[in-house]
């Protein structure tokens, strides 16, 4: 049906009527607007000039169609756009916000109308002559919102440096990294560059994001606030997953590709490190693609759940002659890292007799991250694992035995547990308990005793008043996961991006990494068979894979 053609219940009333026209739609939506842009002299309209109806907010031309406008006007996009307009209280023409579009995706209402599909030079036009380069067709990539951003002066648009600045209704922990006119979007061609331009004047690293669904919100922020680095590419599948994440824009700078779409990320000479947060299935890939493109990797997760499988990712990395860093972040709290020295180092307990953690998360994990991650045994556990084999110096128990059970009705029918209790016999007789749950009400439960010869310390829960509570009814100062080990993530990224400058190996090497999983799927297979598992005498799988049911 033609723009402006009444229906059939109307036609005897319209039949005198005269056909819209793109000021009438213009005049009817507030928010649209008619665009003239010059053309060649052979182009119908007066003096050689085309015009095009566009939505002011999104910066979008549109089909002259009703039905395709009120799409488009309804649509979440528009909605963000327009609401991010009122918080900067500005006027529509001032709004640099914008889809770049690389790709053309079938559920864009705008449909032909697409930059890609019909590019619209911007060089003459009266509200954006400085966004001529945005609209240029790129390689593939999402719909994705940017920052708003102020003009640069035409003296400093050569400058190779991108500005950072911040609006004061954005939220605290974005920095929004804005590349200079004329450079919007990721970069140049990578191609064209033979060495990788600095980020941050000289100082910044290039960074890839995969699998924006998984990643902790605790190392987001590490990644956003953190000066030494900048967030060039974000690789993800379901584009809601990046909504979620980022909440309703990704920092400006930064850009959106799908999974199939990585080669252009990892291709790009900038780009010095990938940071993985996708599921444990899909990590060994990313991770072998990312070190064969000369990219240092952190995995936020696990590099694989299988022995044998993480031990290739580790010697692909050596053979590579890039970092492969795993995110243990426990061990990277400074609690925990002053009580190592004390035990460890110092030997002020004298020899160790018990160790006792309590490990209840809040909010708890969804069972789709559960899932994904392979369990609790996976997800939580093993950094409890992982800070007692540093604690004690000792690789291996001698005797595991778990024991578990499924709270969430959802989690017992996918045959996984929320709440489990793991006891492991060490050889030198140290005899350690790790309590981990989903459930935690009101606010993260974290504490850790070491009992020896010679005393006791404890690291209780931790807040930012200071207080000890026992008994109160509602938490004084609730705190998540993510609040209370954000220093750990925080110094655990910035290991990264030291060894990503070769100033310092990985921290985890490959034989406590490869143990660690030993251990944390003997504990899953001593739970799922109802029996100690002798690590020692080789009844359990040494490839340390995650435990099937049969």
């Amino acid at each position: 049906m033609r723009a402006g053609f009444p229906l059939p219940s109307q036609r005897g009333r319209a039949m005198g009527r005269r056909r819209k026209t793109l000021h009438d739609y213009a005049a009817e939506f507030s928010e649209l607007s008619v665009r003239r842009e010059p053309a060649g002299p052979s182009a119908p309209g007066p003096a050689g000039a085309v015009e095009t109806l566009f939505c002011t907010p999104c910066q979008l031309p549109l089909r002259v169609r009703r039905d395709r406008i009120l799409e488009h006007l309804s649509s979440g996009r528009h909605c963000r756009n327009r609401r991010l307009l009122r918080q900067l209280g500005l006027r529509a023409p001032g709004l640099r916000v914008f889809s770049r579009v690389g790709f053309h995706d079938p559920s864009c209402p705008c449909h032909s109308t697409c930059p890609p599909c019909s590019p619209i030079p911007l060089s003459s036009s009266p509200l954006d002559p400085a966004l001529a380069t945005a609209w240029s067709p790129s390689p593939p990539s999402y719909h994705k919102l940017l920052f708003p951003h102020h003009p640069i002066p035409a003296t400093h648009r050569d400058d190779p440096t991108p500005s950072i600045s911040s609006h004061p209704s954005l939220p605290a922990t974005f920095h929004t990294r804005t590349a200079p006119l004329g450079q919007s979007g990721p970069t140049p061609d990578a191609s064209n560059s033979p060495t990788p331009p600095s980020c941050h004047g000289g100082s910044g690293v290039g960074l890839v994001l995969f699998g924006a669904g998984l990643v902790s919100k605790a190392l987001l922020q590490s990644l956003l606030e953190e000066a030494g680095c900048c967030l060039l590419y974000v690789v993800e599948d379901q584009l809601e997953e990046v909504e979620r994440a980022f909440g309703a824009e990704v920092p400006a700078g930064t850009r959106v590709l799908r999974r199939q779409d990585a080669t252009i990320a990892l291709g790009d000479p900038r780009v010095s490190g990938a940071i993985i947060c996708s599921p444990p299935d899909k990590t060994p890939e990313m991770v072998r693609d990312a070190l064969r493109a000369g990219k240092g990797v952190f995995c936020e997760g696990l590099p694989s759940l299988d022995r044998q499988t993480a031990e290739a990712c580790f010697d692909e990395a050596d053979s590579c002659g890039r970092p492969l860093v795993c995110g243990f972040y426990k061990r990277f709290d400074p609690a925990l890292q002053f009580l190592c020295k004390k035990v460890r180092d110092s030997r002020v307990l004298g020899r160790i007799h018990r160790i006792s953690t309590i490990s209840s998360l809040y909010p708890a994990a969804s069972l789709s991250l559960l899932r994904a991650s392979g369990g609790i045994f996976y997800n939580a556990a093993v950094h409890d694992i992982d800070l007692i084999s540093l604690l004690l110096g000792e690789s291996v128990p001698d005797t595991i035995f778990s024991l578990g059970h499924a709270f969430c009705a959802d989690m017992g029918c996918l045959r996984e547990v929320d709440t489990v209790t793991i006891s492991m016999k060490f050889p030198s007789g140290a005899i350690v308990t790790l309590d981990v749950s989903q459930h935690c009400t009101r606010s993260c439960d974290q504490r850790l005793e070491v009992h020896g010869s010679q005393g006791t310390l404890r690291v209780d829960n931790q807040n930012p008043l200071g207080i000890t509570e026992h008994g109160t009814s509602v938490s004084i100062c609730p705190q998540t996961q993510a609040e209370r080990y954000r220093d750990a993530y925080r110094e655990l990224f910035r290991h990264f991006l030291r060894t990503l400058k070769g100033q310092e190996p990985p921290m985890v090497t490959k034989e406590q990494f490869l143990w660690t999983i030993q251990v944390a799927a003997a504990a899953e297979q001593s739970w799922r068979n109802r029996s100690a598992v002798d690590l020692h005498s080789g009844t359990t799988d040494p490839a340390g894979v995650k435990a099937e049911l049969v």
